[in-house]
């Protein structure tokens, strides 16, 4: 991974069970982001991938970061809440992630330093165009 400027995951109702409990992506996660100026992103249900991550103090990876992800009130409107293993919002939250949404269906993407999260699949293209604004103040 040193040579990885970006490490970005996808999104879709496949991460809920393929991003939770890897350790392989949980140690790529956590190594990029402890890495001086590289980026890590994510959008939609991806963010599920930082749940299980810490910083090296071991405190939650989004606790007292800008972050976003698929909402509640957008799970719900799928009728998938029961399905998935958590509500990403709320898990955010609990985990100390300073959450932030916009409109249900709209694109909002939220950057934090390196750390850039998108909420849903309307933020896709927003959220790559600011992985390659970061990318180009390297």
């Amino acid at each position: 991974l040193k040579d990885v400027y970006a490490l970005f995951m996808a999104g879709g109702h496949g991460t809920c069970t393929d991003f939770i409990n890897s350790p392989d992506l949980k140690k790529a996660i956590e190594t990029v982001f402890n890495s001086d100026g590289k980026i890590v992103a994510s959008v939609c249900h991806g963010p599920m991938c930082f749940t299980d991550c810490v910083k090296p103090d071991g405190t939650p990876l989004v606790s007292g970061l800008k972050v976003t992800g698929f909402s509640n009130t957008e799970e719900e409107a799928v009728g998938l809440q029961s399905t998935v293993p958590f509500l990403l919002e709320s898990k955010l939250k609990e985990l100390g992630g300073l959450y932030e949404r916009g409109d249900d269906w709209n694109s909002k993407v939220v950057v934090d330093g390196e750390f850039i999260t998108g909420q849903n699949p309307q933020s896709s293209t927003e959220c790559a165009k600011a992985i390659i604004t970061k990318l180009g103040e390297q």
